[in-house]
């Protein structure tokens, strides 16, 4: 896999050092993939004025499941003050609206306007995109696999 840096240079595996233990490291290879593919999404997503994190909230927020601000922190392992921020940001450009919700009038949920959900539909094309070049090296059956195989072992089914 080529790697692309925070400053956009464009990097092949360093092989030597691929021998060392921690290329058998789940935990690397995750930050190393989720790393690579952060600057790709982010460099995508910009056309739409979003970063992953935004993104991430705009979609939930289409989604369709009314979810509360804590569900989103919760589902996103981010700080509710980070949640806050966020919507916030996507509030100020129309793309999402608050409201209290059903169940605890105090408890916010988050959903996206007709407006945000345009664009969601938009920048969903890009961030594809950008994760058909993260998986580039694998087959489609064996990126479809990997996505599975994580789904499962975040939540315990791959049909989550």
């Amino acid at each position: 896999m080529t790697v692309e840096t925070q400053s956009g240079q464009r990097t092949e595996p360093v092989h030597k050092l691929v021998a060392a233990s921690i290329s058998q490291d789940l935990g690397f290879l995750l930050a190393k993939l989720h790393a690579a593919g952060s600057v790709l999404n982010n460099r995508a997503l910009s056309e739409f004025d979003l970063k992953e994190r935004s993104y991430s909230v705009l979609i939930l927020a289409a989604s369709g499941l009314e979810p509360t601000q804590r569900e989103m922190a919760d589902f996103l392992s981010l700080d509710p003050s980070q949640i806050v921020n966020l919507v916030d940001e996507l509030e100020k450009r129309g793309l999402v609206v608050r409201a209290p919700g059903k169940q605890d009038r105090r408890a916010k949920t988050v959903t996206a306007t007709a407006e945000g959900g345009k664009l969601r539909k938009q920048a969903a094309e890009a961030a594809r995109q950008a994760e058909s070049a993260v998986l580039a090296g694998l087959e489609a059956d064996e990126a479809a696999q990997l996505k599975a195989l994580l789904r499962k072992a975040l939540w315990g089914h791959a049909d989550a």
